[in-house]
């Protein structure tokens, strides 16, 4: 078995070990909008007259968005990137520190008022990280919850002691593990030269021996935080069903409050943190009293899950929505309700703005409805309202018995669009397409080699679709796709990537002799760091020059594997010329995901890379494909088979035993084969002396004459060159087939191929 290394392993186990992985995310949409669900809002208001207010978006595809708000607009104003996975939540700290949290189990800061630059990340959950708290009047803290039960709170002023740091301190302390700017240009706050894109692990994030707080309590999941506007007081809740009440500055648990029945998806604390509201998927809304440690008031309001809650500034009334697509309005004091709209898709955030509300959901639009914040009575006025029950199965039963209750508004006043997430996808057999459905039923066909999509069919049948552009041909599966993140990720793993090849005719590229074999996962990566390319050899010419050298372009030299190996791509060129087939978009380009030696997985957008990331960014294989030519070995890409005559056949070759030859390889190069091997003179019959197959004979092939025969002089019957068919399981073979697709849809066997060939009457 071939042992393969890893980066940065300097053991000597043998064990074989799973190289980093690259990802790029295909972007055919609007960048300016969230392709996939929004599970984070927050809202900076401005304190400067006639200055705008900002909306910030944490979506399910990995990013945030900064909106200026207007009366009646909203602009996308920054993408913030970085994160690789979902990000959960995004809370402000202050007025201009922007913090987000993923299920990459990261958290990120970020200057919330640059173009989207991060300015730390922080390895300290074990799990998805799904809720963050923020203290409205003390912007140094905020406290992270996540799956893996840990409850964290952050001393924003301590974390971030680096960015205060001079250039050469920080230079000075990076073997310390705090990672600086370098020559990047960015500015001071990001402590990485890859910008946004910069993740670093534990002991980098946590720089002089800084750690977060630990709240331990929590055995299970952890989905809700809150904590009071001066930060003395946070609560928690998850799975466990139970509200926990912390002091943050200690991280001491005070109190624990039962009384929910299922997980506790969202809580709120009033300013004063006095009171406490809960919701649970129990579907019920809970209003606690810290001081009495105990439950007040039951509501059931709702028909199922309970997932987001915002109260008016003076606590009196709650904004409620969840999974059963309504958002209601409650009095607290008198338990009146009234449903103010319902929604297509459940309720996920909810942030009050003014008299509006903007409401985020599973869908990637966000929505503001009116929500008479400053007077809400103005919504009771309106009729519809009901009393709520104290038990969840009251209002369940009232809708089954009574009507429903009618919702206050039928439209939203204001919406931020999104685009259409992909939910549905299939590789086609070429290996080149991607067959997708977006959530409104729209089908596309992607050429991921170009990250483009070629044929938008509309709302068509996505199965009737997959069967009519079924192709009978076998390629191997040199990538792996998911839409986890609203739109298509491809997965390229060393060596598997590396293993498919197509002749260059059949990729149509120009200028390229048509019988060069390419590989398409190293044309593929070619064509993604292109942009990379182009602005590392400037600065590797310019430092190579101040150091009086010779620059080569290649400064990455590979490792020295002891239990790996490489090849050379000898068919290919030394150069980065990007083929026609393989150039991805500059409108849309794609991002790419992935890591290197050190700091953890990373994204950015292709055209964003600026040729200062090197092996501690990427992995190592992919730097020595682009760099160096060299690829891992590859898996046998040869096909054995046996080349005999059909029963009764006149004409019989003389072939010594099994042939080989490449899996790609076309009937009609077989065809050629036979052809030769009829019009040749018995002293030139015979073949290979291995028994190896040649693949291009009349092509290039050493004894072959320039009017395709093995002689330049030939008998007159050996110039009639016969007409030939080739045969499988009895069947004719076309001559586009290749020796893969005849094995795989044809003989469909285990044992070696069996190819018969005739002679065609006439």
């Amino acid at each position: 078995m071939h042992r393969v290394g890893i980066a940065g392993n300097t053991s000597n186990s043998s064990r074989p070990r799973k190289e980093k992985r690259l990802t790029y995310v295909l972007n055919d949409a609007d960048d300016t909008k969230h392709c996939a669900g929004i599970n984070g809002l927050a809202l900076l208001r401005t304190s400067v007259p006639d200055g705008c207010d900002y909306l910030f978006t944490g979506s399910r595809d990995g990013t945030l968005k900064r909106w200026a708000l207007a009366e009646d607009a909203a602009s996308c104003s920054a993408t913030f990137e970085s994160h690789v996975d979902w990000v959960n939540d995004a809370v402000l700290a202050g007025d201009n520190i922007l913090v987000s949290c993923s299920s990459d189990t990261t958290l990120k800061t970020w200057n919330c008022l640059s173009d989207g630059t991060c300015t730390r990340t922080f390895h300290q959950h074990s799990d998805y990280v799904t809720c963050l708290a923020s203290a409205q009047k003390n912007s140094n803290i905020v406290a992270s919850g996540g799956l893996g039960g840990e409850v964290f709170i952050w001393d924003l002023e301590a974390a971030l002691v680096p960015v205060l740091m001079s250039t050469d301190s920080k230079e000075d302390d990076y073997s310390n593990g705090i990672i600086g700017t370098g020559n990047s240009g960015l500015p001071v706050v990001s402590l990485r030269s890859m910008g946004s894109s910069s993740s670093t692990s534990l002991y980098q994030t946590q720089p002089h021996g800084y750690g977060p707080i630990a709240a331990k309590g929590h055995k299970e999941s952890v989905y809700a935080l809150a904590m009071n506007d001066d930060g003395s007081l946070l609560v928690s809740g998850g799975t466990d069903k139970v509200v926990r009440v912390w002091d943050p500055r200690t991280g001491s648990k005070t109190m624990k409050l039962r009384g929910h029945t299922d997980n506790i998806r969202t809580l709120l604390l009033d300013p004063t943190g006095r009171f406490c509201l809960s919701g649970s998927s129990d579907s019920m809304i809970r209003l606690w009293d810290l001081g009495q440690q105990r439950c007040i008031h039951s509501y059931a309001v709702h028909t199922d899950s309970v997932w987001a809650l915002a109260s008016t500034p003076t606590f009196s009334h709650v904004y409620s929505g969840g999974r059963d697509l309504s958002l209601y309005l409650t009095d607290l004091a008198t338990r009146e309700s009234v449903l103010l709209c319902t929604k297509e898709h459940p309720i996920l955030q909810l942030a009050l703005h003014g008299d509006g509300i903007w409401v985020a959901t599973t869908d990637s639009s966000v929505h503001r409805w009116p929500s008479n914040g400053h007077n809400p009575q103005k919504a009771f006025q309106r009729g519809g309202s009901f009393l709520a029950g104290n038990l969840s199965f009251s209002r369940a039963r009232a809708c089954l018995e009574g009507s429903p209750p009618v919702p206050v508004y039928k439209e939203p006043s204001f919406t931020i669009p999104g685009v259409p997430g992909i939910v549905q996808h299939e590789i086609l057999n070429n290996r080149r397409h991607v067959l997708s459905k977006d959530t409104v039923g729209s089908v596309k066909l992607w050429e991921i080699t170009r990250g483009i999509v070629v044929e938008d069919y509309g709302k068509v049948s996505f199965e009737e679709k997959k069967e009519e552009l079924f192709e009978m041909v076998s390629i191997p599966a040199w990538f792996t796709t998911d839409t986890r993140l609203g739109s298509l990720s491809i997965h390229l793993d060393t060596p598997q990537c590396f293993s498919a090849e197509m002749y260059s005719a059949d990729l149509n590229i120009p200028g390229k002799p048509e019988d060069d074999k390419v590989n398409l996962a190293r044309e593929t990566l070619k064509g993604l760091l292109a942009h990379w390319l182009a602005k590392r050899r400037p600065r590797a010419a310019s430092q190579a020059s101040a150091n009086g050298d010779v620059s080569s372009g290649k400064d990455f030299s590979a490792r020295n594997h002891s239990h790996s190996r490489v090849e050379v791509d000898g068919n290919a060129e030394n150069d980065s010329m990007v083929y026609s087939p393989f150039e991805f978009s500059t409108v849309s380009p794609p991002s790419i995901i992935t890591e290197g030696s050190h700091g953890g997985p990373w994204r950015k957008k292709i055209t964003e890379l600026d040729g200062t990331e090197d092996e501690k960014n990427f992995p190592w294989w992919c730097l020595d494909c682009v760099l160096n030519n060299r690829l891992p070995p590859k898996e046998n890409t040869k096909c054995s088979f046996y080349l005999q005559p059909c029963e009764g056949s006149i004409v019989q070759i003389v072939t010594q035993g099994k042939l080989s030859a490449p899996r790609i390889l076309r009937i009609h190069k077989v065809v050629n084969y036979v052809v030769e091997k009829t019009v040749l003179d018995k002293s030139l019959d015979g073949g290979s002396s291995d028994g190896t197959f040649a693949p291009v004979l009349g092509v290039g092939h050493p004894q072959v004459g320039e009017d395709g025969s093995s002689r330049a002089r030939l008998k007159p019957w050996q110039k009639l060159k016969p007409s030939i068919e080739i045969l499988c399981n009895n069947q004719v073979l076309s001559a586009d087939m290749s020796l893969a697709t005849v094995r795989a849809y044809v003989w469909k066997k285990p044992d070696d191929l069996v190819l018969n060939y005739r002679v065609l009457q006439g």
